[in-house]
Parts: structure tokens; sequence; C-alpha cells
């Protein structure tokens, strides 16, 4: 059985690497973790004697099958209790992440699969990332980010890429959330701030930096 610590780390280097799996420093882990690169090292070669994973001074960490194995374990498990604290307890999307962080731990897979069930087999976590199935599989989606659509181009908004509260609560505060249909009205060269129709009425503003960290659907 692996550890809590061992499960963040795993969690943390698929996260970085994405599903190329390419190698991650131990200064970005450390990062992601908030630790020191020491400890990283340290960590690495546990999980490295346990085959979770492999370490090459010059290329970064990557994930072994079995690493990966664990690690979407742990995502999905996360994911599915976002989307059940939001939906079920009435949690505002800011408010899961810390929660999810705990329940993310518990280790029966009947638990897990039940839940999953409950709520009818989602494929996507409140804050749009998909939820890995029991075998792993996660579903793949066209999405771009909202700073690279064409003037007058039409999308949905679909996820987003920062998922600090306080982003979240910025998007909340100007009705920017999953599922809205918006149309890019201008892209203004001074700053790069885009010019939004929400719906059929509201147009807003918002920073290059905001429309960085969302994704969106054109399709």
């Amino acid at each position: 059985m692996n550890t809590l610590a061992e499960e963040n780390y795993l969690k943390a280097i698929y996260q970085l690497s994405g599903e190329n799996n390419t190698g991650v420093s131990t200064n970005d882990i450390a990062k992601q973790i908030k630790t020191k690169a020491s400890s990283v090292s340290d960590m690495l070669r546990k999980l490295s004697n346990k085959r979770l994973a492999d370490y090459e001074k010059y290329k970064g960490a990557t994930l072994t099958k079995s690493g990966k194995k664990v690690a979407l374990k742990v995502i999905r498990k996360h994911r599915l209790w976002e989307l059940f604290l939001v939906n079920k307890l009435d949690f505002k999307w800011d408010e899961v992440h810390e929660i999810a962080e705990q329940l993310e731990h518990i280790v029966s897979p009947e638990m897990v699969n039940r839940l999953d069930k409950f709520l009818d087999y989602p494929k996507y976590d409140p804050h749009g990332d998909p939820i890995p199935d029991k075998n792993g599989n996660i579903r793949v989606r066209k999405e771009v980010f909202l700073s690279d659509l064409s003037k007058n181009q039409i999308a949905r908004v679909v996820g987003v890429k920062d998922s600090s509260a306080s982003f979240l609560q910025y998007l909340e505060s100007v009705k920017l959330l999953l599922g809205t249909e918006l149309v890019l009205l201008n892209r203004y060269k001074f700053d790069n701030s885009l010019s939004l129709k929400l719906g059929a009425k509201k147009e807003i503003t918002i920073s290059n930096k905001v429309a960085q960290n969302l994704y969106v659907s054109t399709t």
C-alpha cells in the first residue's frame, strides 16, 4: 500500500508531465508539493525503489506504468469528490479542493465505484477537468484557451487552468462560468485584453491573463 505522501507525489508528477509523461524536474515537483528539492530527491528514490517512478538527473522524473495507474486513481477520487461536494452538498466550486485533497486518499475501490454510480458516471468535475474512469481512461475533448480565439468566434467555457479560489471567485463575479456561451467581440492591441459578449446581452472586458487561464470549446 502507498502512503499519503507517495500518492501526492505521484499525482503531482502526473499533473506536471501530462499524458506524454515528459520528465519533470525536482524543482517543479517541489513547487507543486510546496516542499524542498532535497525532500523531493528522497521521495523519488523511494518511488524508484517501489518501481512507481524513474528519475534521471538531467531528464527529470517520469512515472512508470504502475505509478501512472496509482496517480490516475487518486485523481479520479479527487474529482469525483469535488463533484459530489458541489452537486450534493452545495459547496461552491472554489471551496472543494482542500476537502477533496483529504477524501482522495480513501482506499476502498467499492466506495469509489458506488460514488461514481451515484453521480451517474460523470465525465468532468466542477472545474471542467476530465474524470478518469475506473480503468484510468480519460475522455479527450477538443479545447483551446480563450486567448487563442479569433474575433467574432463563438465558444463555450469548458474548463479552467487556474483552479485557485481567488480565480474561481473572480469568474463567478463576472458570470464567466462553465457552460457559458460567448463571442469574442474585440481584442485590444494595447494589452491584449478581450471584449466578450455573454449570452444575448451582457458584455464584459477581461484581461489576457484571465483568457489564458480559461479553456473553451468551439464545437
